[in-house]
C-alpha cells in the first residue's frame, strides 16, 4: 500500500512498483486516516506511509496500524532526513525510513529488504541519525522557546507567553544555541527545522 497526499508522487511510485514483477500495489491512501482504513480491509504486506500528510500524521497512521497489526511492516516516506523525525518514526513502530528521492531501483531493494526482516536505514538517514547522538537532544520547554522565537517573538515576548521570567528565557536560549551549536537565533530556528524538531 501506498500512503501519500500528494497524487503524482503516489502514481509515480506505484508506476515503478508495477513494472516490477515482485510487487502489487493493493491500495493507495491520500491521508493517514484512510491509510489506516485501507490496511484492516487489504492487509499489505508492506506499506509506504508519508511522514507529512493533513489530518492524521504518518507516524499518527503507523501507530494505529501498529496497533491493529503488531507484524505491520511500514517504510516512512519523507523528504527529511532530520534525527528527530527518523527516531519519532522508528519508535512510532516503522520498520524503515527512506528519502523520496531515493533511486527507483534502491526503493524496491530496500522494500525487499524490509519486506525479508531487515531493519537497515539508508546511508544518508543513518549518518544524521548518528550525528545526532554526538549532540544533546533539545528538551520539551526547550522547544517551546525555540518554536516562539522563530514565529519572531523576543525574549520578553515568549516569557509572558510561557508565563517565565525574561531572564529564564534567556538562560533557555543559552543552553539551545550550545545544545545546537547555532551561531545565533536564526541559526539555531534553522538547525532545529532540519533536524524535524518540529514541521515548517
Amino acid at each position: 500500500m501506498i500512503a501519500d497526499d500528494h497524487p503524482l508522487l503516489r502514481s509515480g511510485i506505484a508506476a515503478v512498483l508495477a513494472s516490477d514483477p515482485r510487487f502489487c500495489v493493493v491500495a493507495e491512501a491520500n491521508d493517514g486516516a484512510a491509510a489506516v482504513e485501507l490496511f484492516q480491509q487489504r492487509r499489505p504486506s508492506v506499506t509506504l506511509m508519508d511522514l507529512q500528510m493533513p489530518g492524521v500524521n504518518g507516524i499518527e497512521a503507523t501507530k494505529a496500524i501498529r496497533h491493529l497489526d503488531p507484524q505491520a511492516l511500514i517504510i516512512i516516506l519523507s523528504t527529511f532526513d532530520g534525527d528527530v523525525q527518523v527516531t519519532r518514526s522508528l519508535q512510532a513502530g516503522a520498520s524503515g525510513y527512506i528519502l523520496k528521492n531515493l533511486a527507483r531501483t534502491d526503493l524496491s531493494d530496500y522494500i525487499i529488504a524490509i519486506h525479508a526482516g531487515k531493519r537497515e536505514l539508508p546511508p544518508q538517514v543513518a549518518c544524521s541519525l548518528a550525528r545526532s547522538f554526538q549532540s544533546d537532544s533539545l528538551s520539551k520547554r526547550e522547544i517551546e522557546v525555540l518554536r516562539l522565537v522563530a514565529g519572531g517573538r523576543s525574549n520578553q515576548r515568549v516569557g509572558i507567553e510561557l508565563g517565565l521570567r525574561e531572564d529564564t528565557i534567556k538562560a533557555h536560549m543559552k543552553t539551545i544555541l550550545m545544545k545546537l551549536d547555532a551561531r545565533d537565533r536564526t541559526h539555531a530556528v534553522m538547525k532545529a527545522l532540519r533536524r524535524g524538531y518540529w514541521e515548517s
